[in-house]
């Protein structure tokens, strides 16, 4: 489903656009205002993340969204009330984003119903390997939804071939090693990185971990179909507010 929505939508407008909310931060209706001014700025899809304690993946932009989200006593039900709320009102796909250890506390099988009930289409799990996610790849695949991997600059070429195995929908490409919200140099290195993933899967890839302005976007027409911005809309709104961040994606998309 998101495959097909993603070439669909590719076709129209050569590189899409998705954005990543932290569910709660600064509050739930906040973050439906948020999404609200990101898909009216034209945003192709989005990212919902499930709050979690040690988000090992993400900078401190996005960590402290979390915390701040966990402080003002957000709960997995909430987020999966907020998922409904939102795949009833906006018609782009949705997908979640957190750690395994919301999964396995909740159970695949009731997260990927519960998901599914709510209108997600995919999840992005970045540490669950595969190898030893053998109940979270068959619960997505049983429930359709897409389990989204991460591909890094780091993977070996045997890696990236088994890795291919399992992909469903599209594949998440970080710029680089480390972690979200740090700089990112845009060069033939990542040219580079980008055609060995083209090398093992026709899947469509999206490219996150540093796309912060629209020379980033341009650079990444024509390489990959997805740029994801997550740390400096994140930025945005704590400097400015929930209407700037609309602004803000209205200059990249």
């Amino acid at each position: 489903m998101l495959e097909d929505y993603i070439r669909k939508r590719t076709e129209e407008k050569g590189i899409l656009m998705m954005a990543h909310v932290v569910v709660g931060h600064p509050s739930l209706e906040e973050s439906f205002e948020l999404v609200r001014v990101i898909v009216s700025a034209g945003v192709d899809l989005m990212e919902l993340q499930i709050p979690f304690s040690e988000p090992i993946a993400d900078g401190p932009v996005i960590l402290q969204a979390n915390q701040s989200a966990l402080a003002a006593g957000v709960k997995v039900d909430d987020c999966f009330e907020f998922a409904h709320r939102v795949n009833q009102t906006f018609d782009i796909p949705f997908l979640f984003m957190s750690y395994y250890n919301i999964v396995f506390k909740r159970g695949e099988d009731r997260f990927f119903d519960e998901a599914k009930e709510a209108g997600i289409q995919g999840t992005i799990v970045p540490d669950i390997p595969p190898e030893e996610g053998e109940a979270y790849v068959a619960a997505a695949y049983t429930h359709g939804i897409d389990p989204i991997f991460i591909l890094s600059p780091t993977t070996t070429a045997d890696r990236l071939a088994y890795l291919a195995g399992f992909g469903r929908g599209f594949f998440y490409c970080v710029a680089r090693k480390g972690i979200t919200g740090a700089k990112t140099t845009f060069s033939s290195e990542l040219d580079q990185f980008l055609g060995r993933c083209r090398g093992v899967t026709p899947l469509p890839l999206a490219l996150g971990f540093g796309v912060s302005q629209k020379a980033d976007v341009d650079f990444l027409k024509g390489k990959v179909e997805i740029a994801v911005v997550g740390s400096q809309a994140i930025r945005v709104l704590n400097a400015s507010g929930v209407e700037a961040v609309g602004g803000f994606f209205r200059t990249l998309c």
